[in-house]
């Protein structure tokens, strides 16, 4: 592989940057809620999960 150029990586960075397209405020605030609503219905499934497996838990515990 051939070495770079301390310049040329600069121009190929700017290069590179350039073609970012950025999120619109209107896409960044509906994925950041979309996030957001996802993050609690998951919590709360984990949450009945965890609590399912630990009373079959000290059930089983229970029978010991």
């Amino acid at each position: 592989m051939a070495k770079t150029s301390p310049g040329e990586f600069i121009n190929q960075v700017k290069a590179e940057g350039s073609k970012v397209v950025w999120p619109t405020r209107k896409e960044t605030v509906s994925t950041a809620i979309f996030v957001g609503i996802m993050m609690v219905i998951l919590s709360i499934f984990f949450l009945g999960v965890d609590s399912l497996f630990g009373a079959v838990m000290k059930w089983l515990l229970s029978l010991a």
